[in-house]
């Protein structure tokens, strides 16, 4: 059937009224019957929901009928049930922990590579510069279990605030190629590739919009697996259908 619609999208902006978003946002998904998870913090907004096509895409279109908003490009997949239990509006410290106050995704992003590019470059086996390219998975060790690109570095994270010094351990590694960071939907990625930036390496990349966003636009080369999602649904097959259980 697939009539449940899913969402997830952030964006990175500053927000100095997140109590009363909180109340605003709550109330409308509420009303709408959707159900899932919205993170706000001063550093921006990151959401996952689902529910009726109808309903999703109402809160959707009052989210973006304010300004800041306007431009959020929520991914989208399909399934038969909601996978989220209840609704969770949240205000945090921060919409992906990193501990790293300096990293403001908002104030200007690394260069975020298209993920057809990406499939060209992982088809051609190097960049348009001819530097090797190495891709970085940002997410923690059991979400790479589930799936990850062909030879993906993997630091077996146990949480993302780790990536900070596992970066400063294996930087060596990274110079000199071409460094794409990936992530589920592209949130871990913004920060991750600041910080390499931060941290001297000149060749780095963030895949727009994640595994998810590489899925829906290519054929999903050189990646085995699922990509493991927060919800009831564990992991994605490349077509954006949930999965078969192992």
């Amino acid at each position: 059937m697939n009539a449940v619609l899913n969402i997830s999208a952030y964006k990175f902006l500053h927000l100095p009224d997140t109590a009363a978003l909180r109340e605003k946002l709550h109330a409308h998904a509420l009303a709408l019957g959707l159900k899932g998870t919205v993170l706000l913090a001063e550093e921006g907004i990151n959401l996952f929901l689902a529910g009726p096509v109808e309903g999703v895409r109402a809160w959707v279109a009052q989210l973006r009928s304010e300004e800041r908003f306007a431009d959020i490009a929520p991914k989208e997949s399909f399934s038969d049930t909601v996978p989220f239990k209840r609704l969770l509006v949240k205000v945090k410290r921060e919409i992906i922990r990193m501990n790293r106050p300096a990293i403001r995704p908002a104030q200007g992003r690394a260069p975020a590579l298209p993920a057809p590019t990406l499939a060209r470059w992982l088809e051609q086996g190097h960049d348009d510069a001819g530097r090797p390219v190495v891709m970085l998975d940002t997410r923690n060790g059991f979400e790479v279990d589930a799936g990850a690109f062909e030879g993906a570095i993997d630091w077996r994270l146990q949480k993302f605030s780790d990536f900070p010094d596992a970066l400063l351990a294996h930087l060596e590694q990274l110079r000199d190629k071409a460094v794409v960071s990936y992530c589920t939907g592209g949130i871990r990625c913004e920060k991750a590739a600041l910080l390499m930036q931060e941290a001297g390496l000149e060749h780095v990349w963030q895949l727009e919009g994640g595994i998810l966003k590489y899925f829906e636009e290519t054929h999903a080369p050189r990646w085995r697996g699922a990509c493991f999602v927060f919800d009831e649904r564990v992991g994605l097959a490349p077509d954006l259908q949930p999965a078969a259980a192992d």
